[in-house]
C-alpha cells in the first residue's frame, strides 16, 4: 500500500478486544498512520479530548459505556464533535447501522472486516475530513475577507462622505473668500458688483408720482490721509484702522433712521463693502430717497469726527470724502455707477476733506477734462530719459526776484514752473503739478526744474561776477523729498553746474514735515550737508508742530501771502506776521514776506524785521530773458525802498 495518503494522520482505535486492536494497529501502521489505542469508551473520550485524532475507529460492544454512547458524548463535545467516527462492529443489523449514523458517525464497517475495505473507507473519510476543514477554513477566510472588505468599503464611504463634506465646506469657504474682504469680513469688490449687477440689470419702470426716489443709492467713501497713517505708524496700524472703520460703518447703518416725518415705505436694505485699500462703499436699496441717504452721510461724518484708537491705544484722526450716486434708470452697468461715484468722491475731496458730493453730469465733464489734461501732460513730459528735450519745448521756468529789505537789491530768484500748452496756452502749475504728483511724473518734471534752475543760476553767476551772493529758490514737493534718487540728482547737478554751497534754497511746505515718513529728518540733514538751504514755504497755513520746528535744519520761513494780504485788516493780521517773524528770529532763521503788493505792506514787514520780500510790487514772475534786467540794474528797487521806508 502506498503510505503517502496516511502521512501526518493519526487514528484512534477503540476496542476491548486485544486481537482486533492488534490487527487494526498493524495494517494501519503499515499504511503509515499514527495509531492511538483506547480499550473502553471513557478512555476514548478522554484521549480524544486531550489529543484529538484525525479519525476514530469505534467498536460498539464494550464494557462500561458502549460505542453508541461514546459517539454521542464525543459529538456533544465541541472539541471532538468534528472528528470523523467510523463504527467497526459485529452488529450488522440495519437498525444498528441507522442508529450509529444518526449519532453522527460517518461510516459503519461490519466485522469481520477486510483490510482493503477499512483502508479505503479511512482514506475516503480522511480526505472528506480534509476537504471539510479546508472548506471551513475557506469559508472563514471568505467571511473575514468579506467582513474586511465591508469594513474597508464602509470606511471608504465614510471617508468619501467626509471628503464631500469638506469639499462642500471648502467650496462655501472659497466662495465666501472670493466675495468677502479678508481683513474686515465685509463684501469685497466682487461681492458688491454681484449685488449691484442684480439691481442694475432689473427692468425699471419709473413712477412719475415718486420721482424723488431711486432704485438705489451708492456712497463711495475714501479715507483722507490714510497713507500718512499707514506710512508713519506701519501697515499693522493701518490694518487696525481699516477694521475699526468697518465696525463704525456697520454701526452707522444699524443706527441710521430716515429724516423726521411720515415715511410710507420700509427702510432701505444696506450693504457695506470694502473695494480695496482705504475705499469703502455703502449700498442702499431699493426705492431710496434723499431723506434716507443724508442721515447715513451725517452719521458717517459724526463717526469720523471721533478719534480712532489703534495699536497701543494710539489716537489718530481721519475723515472720509464721500461721493454719492443716486440710481436713476439711466444706469445700465455697474462700472458706470462706480465711475460716477468715484468722480463725485474726487470732487468732494477737492472741495475739502471730510465732505460729500452728489454726482451730477457736470462732474463727469470736469473728470473728462482732467483726464484729457493728464494725457496731454504725459505727452508733454514724456519718459524721464528724454524729459530735457520735451520740457524745453513746452515747459519753461519763470523767475520772481527776492528783494533784500536792508539793501533794496535783488538777493535771488524763485524759480516757478510754467506750461505753455500749444492749444490751451499758459497753464497754471496749480492745475498740472498735483496731477503730475498723482500719476508719477513729478520726479521727471521736478528733476528738469532743478537742473534748469541750477543751469540758469550758473549762467547768471558767470555773466555777473559781482553777483556771487545770488541765490535760487526751487520748490520741492513731499513726493520729491522722499524720492530715493533725490540726493544723487542734487549732488550731480551741483557738480555739473559748478555751483558752490549755499546758493540753492529748497522750498518745502509744512505738510512735508507732517506727511513724510520717519526718514525725513535724515533726508533734510543730507540736503544740508550738500549745502542746500531749506525754506518752509507758505508758513502758517499747514499743520507742523511749532515745538519740533527747531529740530529741522530750516534757515528761512516764508510768510504766506494770505497773512500779508491781511496786514492792517480787522482780524489782527499784523500780530500773526509779527509772531512768525519773532519765532523765526528766536530760532536763528530769516523770513521772506510773500505777496507784497502795496507800499504799506512793504513798510509794515520791513518795520517788523522781515529780511526779504517778493511780490507783484516788485515784479511778476518773468522769463529768464526779462528777469536778467534785475541783475543788469541791481539797485533797481533801492530808491523805492528808501523812499517808501525812509
Amino acid at each position: 500500500m502506498n503510505p503517502n495518503p496516511a502521512t501526518f494522520h493519526s487514528i484512534l482505535i477503540v476496542d476491548d478486544d486485544p486481537a482486533n486492536l492488534e490487527v487494526l494497529s498493524n495494517f494501519l501502521e503499515a499504511a503509515g498512520y499514527e495509531v492511538l489505542i483506547a480499550r473502553d469508551g471513557q478512555s476514548a473520550i478522554d484521549r480524544a479530548a486531550y489529543d484529538p485524532p484525525d479519525l476514530i475507529c469505534l467498536d460498539v460492544m464494550m464494557p462500561g459505556i458502549d460505542g453508541f454512547e461514546t459517539c454521542r458524548r464525543l459529538k456533544a463535545n465541541p472539541d471532538t464533535a468534528e472528528i470523523p467516527v467510523v463504527f467497526m462492529t459485529a452488529l450488522s443489523e440495519t437498525a444498528d447501522q441507522v442508529k450509529g449514523l444518526s449519532l453522527g458517525a460517518v461510516d459503519y464497517v461490519p466485522k469481520p472486516f477486510y483490510e482493503e475495505v477499512v483502508l479505503s473507507r479511512i482514506q475516503l473519510h480522511l480526505k472528506l475530513r480534509s476537504l471539510a476543514l479546508a472548506l471551513t477554513d475557506q469559508n472563514e477566510y471568505l467571511e473575514k475577507l468579506v467582513a474586511s472588505r465591508t469594513a474597508e468599503l464602509h470606511d471608504t464611504i465614510t471617508r468619501l462622505q467626509e471628503t464631500k463634506t469638506q469639499l462642500l465646506m471648502r467650496e462655501r469657504q472659497l466662495r465666501y473668500e472670493a466675495l468677502h474682504d479678508a481683513l474686515t469680513g465685509l463684501p469685497n469688490r466682487t461681492g458688491l458688483l454681484d449685488r449691484l449687477e442684480s439691481i442694475v440689470s432689473q427692468p425699471h419702470s419709473p413712477n412719475r408720482s415718486d420721482e424723488n426716489h431711486y432704485r438705489f443709492a451708492l456712497l463711495f467713501l475714501d479715507l483722507d490721509r490714510f497713507k500718512v497713517i499707514n506710512d508713519s505708524l506701519g501697515h499693522l496700524a493701518g490694518d487696525a484702522l481699516l477694521e475699526d472703520v468697518a465696525r463704525r460703518l456697520i454701526s452707522v447703518l444699524e443706527n441710521s433712521t430716515p429724516a423726521e416725518g411720515k415715511i410710507d415705505r420700509d427702510p432701505p436694505q444696506a450693504c457695506i463693502a470694502r473695494l480695496g485699500g482705504d475705499e469703502f462703499v455703502i449700498l442702499l436699496e431699493p426705492d431710496v430717497g434723499i431723506e434716507c441717504v443724508l442721515p447715513v452721510v451725517r452719521n458717517v461724518q459724526a463717526q469720523f469726527a471721533q478719534p480712532f484708537h489703534i495699536a497701543n491705544n494710539y489716537e489718530v484722526f481721519t475723515n472720509a470724502s464721500i461721493g454719492i450716486v443716486l440710481g436713476t434708470s439711466e444706469y445700465r452697468t455697474c462700472e458706470d455707477v462706480l465711475r460716477d461715484a468715484d468722480v463725485a468722491m474726487y470732487q468732494a475731496k477737492q472741495a475739502g476733506r471730510g465732505r460729500y458730493a452728489i454726482f451730477n453730469p457736470q462732474m463727469q465733464a470736469r473728470a473728462k477734462a482732467r483726464l484729457d489734461l493728464e494725457n496731454e501732460l504725459r505727452r508733454a513730459v514724456g519718459s524721464e530719459s528724454c524729459c530735457d528735450e520735451i520740457a524745453s519745448q513746452e515747459f519753461h521756468l519763470y523767475y520772481q526776484p527776492l528783494i533784500c529789505l536792508k539793501t533794496g537789491k535783488v538777493a535771488g530768484f524763485e524759480a516757478l514752473l510754467r506750461w505753455h500748452h500749444p492749444q490751451r496756452g499758459l497753464i497754471s502749475p496749480i492745475q498740472f503739478v498735483p496731477i503730475s504728483e498723482e500719476i508719477g511724473l513729478i520726479h521727471a518734471l521736478g528733476g528738469w526744474v532743478f537742473r534748469e534752475a541750477c543751469r540758469q543760476l550758473s549762467e547768471w553767476r558767470s555773466q555777473f561776477p559781482h553777483q556771487q551772493d545770488l541765490t535760487m529758490n526751487v520748490n520741492l514737493s513731499t513726493i520729491q523729498l522722499m524720492q530715493p534718487q533725490l540726493i544723487d540728482l542734487i549732488q550731480e547737478t551741483l557738480y555739473q553746474a559748478n555751483l558752490p554751497q549755499g546758493c540753492i534754497k529748497l522750498e518745502i511746505t509744512e505738510t512735508c514735515l507732517l506727511e513724510s515718513n520717519k526718514n525725513v529728518f535724515d533726508i533734510l540733514r543730507q540736503l544740508e550737508d550738500l549745502g542746500m538751504l531749506l525754506c518752509i514755504d507758505d508758513f502758517g497755513t499747514g499743520y507742523s508742530s511749532l515745538s519740533r520746528l527747531h529740530e529741522f535744519p530750516v534757515k528761512t520761513l516764508k510768510i504766506d501771502k494770505s497773512f500779508v494780504r491781511r496786514l492792517h485788516g480787522r482780524d489782527n493780521g499784523n500780530e500773526i506776521v509779527k509772531t512768525i517773524v519773532t519765532l523765526a528770529h528766536s530760532l536763528n532763521m530769516d523770513t521772506v514776506a510773500e505777496g507784497i503788493e502795496t507800499s504799506l505792506q512793504l513798510e509794515t514787514v520791513r518795520e517788523m524785521g522781515c529780511e526779504f520780500a517778493q511780490g507783484y510790487l516788485f515784479s511778476r514772475p518773468l522769463p529768464a530773458d526779462d528777469a536778467v534786467n534785475f541783475l543788469l540794474k541791481p539797485d533797481l528797487f533801492y530808491p523805492k525802498i528808501t523812499v517808501d521806508l525812509g
